[in-house]
């Protein structure tokens, strides 16, 4: 009896853990709905691009589509995560899907009375933008507290399955539905893959936060307790810092149209190459993230993935091949599929209940706002001297900070997932 149930723990896993799909139903509900919801939305973003460009016949129009979703991204993320830390978690996700769920429907509906007006699609994407940063830390924090913490790194490689199918495959059907039926198909089709969400939502058990804190209760949560909070956890900034390295100095997705034609001769179907091939890596590395289960050493995984997601960009910008680049460019998304899982992991485990939605609007923040950072460094960088020096000098500048990290907070290596430390 003994022999038979240790024998498949002793087999290396390749592909993803699926345990907690097979597990925990729960978890298997949030995350079938977060993964249709995510292929809805992608294709939302899609249709309203073309939209608005339809209209406009302005890049610079369609570029206001970023501007909208990014400000309340950033201001709604930190007050979304001190409400997801003061109300119950499953009403907070349920009433944000269904703002969601509205919205889309107004898009369809508006769209079906012949409404062209760009305003109203700026109003709703920044309305979008409000019920993803309420919905997102109270989803996050939702996941500590449906799995034990051992099923947490297959979870979050779960989770980055779910993100990098819906900016991979939603804009694809997107582009397919806009062409074939118009822009009325696709934001009908994204209304109604939000209900699977809702569904999620409506059968997950009541999520009130342990709001007690060092023997008091908490009735409301503070955003500057949160702050404060993550202030004094090296371990936790640990995994905001490298994030910033990676998205900040080595992010060079702004420069993909110029590498394509400059680099590689090409036109705009190498552009979207370029810009599919980190998608289609994160994603490979969360088919195959079979292996993280076993790693204990989050601090240490963490920066090596980091540093080899800069190594990868820096190795693209010297690469004048175009499979080549595409090869690094996806090495350097798996690096980031890594990374993502196990900083994910750190923030679930090592967080207490009553803090984690905060630190999930953190997140959110830094995810929103890294990567926009790194778009104006890199075009800045490439307009002052050259693609090239932007790219290389943005991967080798990325691999030195997290060097420089490592070395100020030695701790962070040393991150134990069997004794989580923040």
């Amino acid at each position: 009896m003994t022999d038979t149930t240790e024998q498949p723990a002793r087999r290396p896993r390749i592909f993803a853990d699926l345990t907690p799909l097979r597990a925990y139903p729960d978890y298997r509900r949030l995350w079938f709905g977060n993964t249709v919801s995510w292929i809805g939305q992608g294709m939302t973003a899609l249709a309203v691009s073309l939209q608005v460009y339809d209209i406009t016949a302005s890049a610079f129009s369609v570029g206001l589509i970023g501007f909208c979703s990014l400000v309340p991204l950033v201001v709604f993320g930190l007050y979304g995560g001190a409400v997801a830390d003061t109300v119950d978690r499953r009403k907070l996700g349920l009433f944000s899907a269904a703002g969601s769920f509205l919205l889309a429907l107004v898009l369809a509906l508006a769209t079906f009375a012949g409404a062209e007006n760009v305003g109203l699609l700026y109003a709703i994407v920044a309305l979008q933008a409000v019920c993803f940063a309420l919905n997102a830390p109270a989803r996050s924090s939702m996941i500590a507290r449906l799995l034990p913490p051992e099923q947490l790194p297959a979870a979050n490689a779960l989770s980055s399955m779910t993100t990098t199918t819906g900016a991979l495959v939603g804009p694809m059907l997107g582009g397919l539905i806009v062409g074939w039926w118009g822009y009325r198909a696709a934001y009908t089709v994204d209304a109604v893959t939000f209900t699977a969400s809702l569904y999620a939502m409506w059968r997950l058990p009541s999520m009130l936060p342990d709001r007690t804190a060092e023997g008091e209760v908490r009735k409301r949560a503070s955003v500057t307790d949160g702050l404060r909070f993550l202030g004094t956890r090296p371990n936790l900034r640990m995994t905001f810092f490298t994030d910033l390295c990676a998205m900040v100095l080595a992010h060079p997705r702004a420069l993909f149209p110029v590498v394509a034609v400059v680099w590689y001769g090409g036109d705009a179907r190498t552009t979207g190459l370029l810009v599919a091939a980190p998608a289609l890596g994160a994603l490979l590395g969360g088919v195959f993230s079979g292996w993280l289960g076993r790693i204990r050493r989050h601090g240490l995984a963490v920066l090596l993935a980091v540093g080899s997601w800069g190594a990868a960009i820096a190795v693209f910008g010297l690469t004048r091949h175009l499979w080549l680049g595409l090869l690094f460019l996806a090495l350097a998304g798996c690096a980031d599929t890594v990374s993502m899982v196990f900083r994910n992991t750190m923030l679930q485990a090592a967080v207490p209940d009553e803090m984690r939605g905060r630190l999930q609007g953190v997140f959110i923040v830094v995810v929103a706002g890294g990567p926009r950072l790194g778009d104006f460094l890199a075009g800045s960088v490439a307009d002052l001297t050259s693609p090239a020096v932007a790219v290389v000098g943005g991967g080798a500048a990325c691999v030195v900070a997290v060097g420089l990290l490592a070395l100020t907070w030695r701790g962070f290596a040393r991150y134990d997932a069997r004794d989580p430390q923040p």
